[in-house]
């Protein structure tokens, strides 16, 4: 998927509605990096370097297109745009301290760079930010229900650790932990550009069903690559998952159809041809073409969602979106 603050990437209505959205994409990155600028020494550093690493801003930009049209991209929309990306920054430094990663988008990651003390810092700073700017917006129903998200992320991390190398994890527990780690956060990305741009609630609730079901689909479609990607678009390395015994939805599949498979993918230290074993097995045996069709179920879910709304939102783009997530995997 493009990055997505690049404004060429989307199919417009019309010159204004690229200028409005690319204006607010704009101005949601100038709120980044204030806060990445604001403090001195080694955090600020760090927190530059965490946010030039890139990202597509897919959160932030499901904000501005959920807010309701008609209306100027005012500051408490900006404010939240900024706090989901700001959130989902926090946790993937958190979550590189946890695995010990060295690369993220292909780069090294702050804990590699300056050690988990630092980068633990470093996140802590990040999920500070996201609730001074979720204040900002003026809401507080924003900001509880960005608590919630986060108090969820925490507990989705803690479910896959102690999920790890498990052969007995059910489709249903992975669906729970991708919607605690990821799908949630897309889901609040669409609320909130909503709700804070007074957008009726039953358009709301829709709109959040959008994004969780979007983000359901896209964590399901990164875990494909996980078996199938190029790690020079990735930034990591084929079988990462199966190494780390994080067990993934074709991991799952996997295991239904090779029940064998079972004592390889449970052992601990997997050496390069084992990691190797694993992903080829899981190319082989059709669990790769069974989680890509239940990835595409979850954008035709969301779809129905996105046309179920009332609200005079992006619904051409968010459904653009959706196709984009798809477009990931081809």
């Amino acid at each position: 998927m493009s990055d997505l603050r690049d404004p060429r990437v989307l199919s417009w209505r019309s010159p204004a509605q690229r200028r409005r959205i690319a204006a607010g994409m704009r101005r949601a990155e100038g709120r980044l990096g204030s806060v990445a600028h604001a403090y001195p020494g080694q955090l600020g550093r760090s927190s530059i370097a965490t946010l030039g690493a890139g990202g597509k801003r897919l959160r932030p930009l499901l904000v501005l297109l959920c807010a309701r049209r008609g209306v100027p991209l005012r500051a408490p929309v900006i404010h939240a745009a900024a706090a989901v990306e700001l959130l989902h920054m926090a946790t993937l430094v958190h979550d590189d301290v946890i695995d010990g990663a060295a690369l993220r988008r292909g780069r090294p990651t702050v804990v590699n760079e300056s050690g988990p003390a630092v980068a633990t810092s470093v996140g802590n700073y990040l999920f500070a930010g996201a609730f001074t700017e979720a204040v900002a917006t003026a809401d507080a129903r924003a900001v509880a229900r960005l608590s919630d998200v986060a108090a969820g992320l925490s507990e989705g991390e803690v479910n896959q650790m102690r999920e790890a190398y498990d052969v007995l994890v059910s489709p249903e527990a992975y669906l729970r932990r991708c919607t605690l780690k990821t799908a949630d956060l897309f889901a609040v990305s669409c609320r909130l550009g909503a709700q804070v741009t007074g957008v009726e609630e039953a358009s709301v609730v829709e709109l959040e069903d959008f994004g969780r079901l979007m983000g359901l689909a896209f964590q399901i479609f990164d875990d494909i690559l996980d078996f199938t990607g190029d790690e020079s678009r990735t930034g990591k390395k084929v079988g990462t998952d199966v190494r780390d015994g994080t067990v993934t939805l074709p991991l799952v599949y996997a295991l239904e159809a090779l029940p064998e498979l079972a004592p390889l993918v449970a052992q601990r230290d997997k050496n390069g041809g084992q990691v190797r074993d694993v992903v080829a097995s899981v190319r082989g045996c059709g669990a790769l073409e069974r989680a890509r069709e239940a990835a595409l179920a979850y954008i035709v879910a969301a779809r129905e969602r996105l046309a179920a709304c009332r609200a005079d939102v992006e619904k051409d783009l968010l459904g653009e979106l959706a196709g984009r997530v798809v477009d990931r995997y081809s």
